[in-house]
């Protein structure tokens, strides 16, 4: 048996920029959300309780950019989780023989 060792040589991990920009984006877009989920109510009990036609349309428009801000920031977190390493892409299925009959295995009786 050898004397040496079975293990690689070890990498030192290097700033990664991407990492950098990706946790930016997930930290603004979770903040910018909490902020217009605290807009919106504020403007929904300005509207119930004034009656104010402008309260409403502030309104939407915060529940509309907080549902975006949402969606942003889910969509960077896979991103990330995907550039880390902690997902792997879906993978495509299988493409079907032209030859093979259709309808499945019992049709060609």
């Amino acid at each position: 048996m050898g004397a040496g060792k079975r293990a690689g040589n070890k990498q030192r991990a290097r700033f990664r920029v991407d990492l950098l920009l990706l946790a930016v984006g997930i930290t603004f877009a979770i903040v910018a959300w909490g902020y217009l989920v605290f807009a919106a109510i504020d403007f929904g009990a300005t509207a119930r309780h004034e009656g104010d036609g402008a309260a409403w349309l502030f309104l939407a428009l915060a529940s509309l950019g907080a549902m975006l801000c949402l969606f942003l920031g889910f969509m960077l977190a896979v991103r990330f989780a995907r550039t880390v390493g902690l997902s792997a892409p879906v993978e495509p299925k299988p493409k079907r023989n032209p030859d093979a009959p259709k309808g499945g295995k019992r049709a060609a009786r």
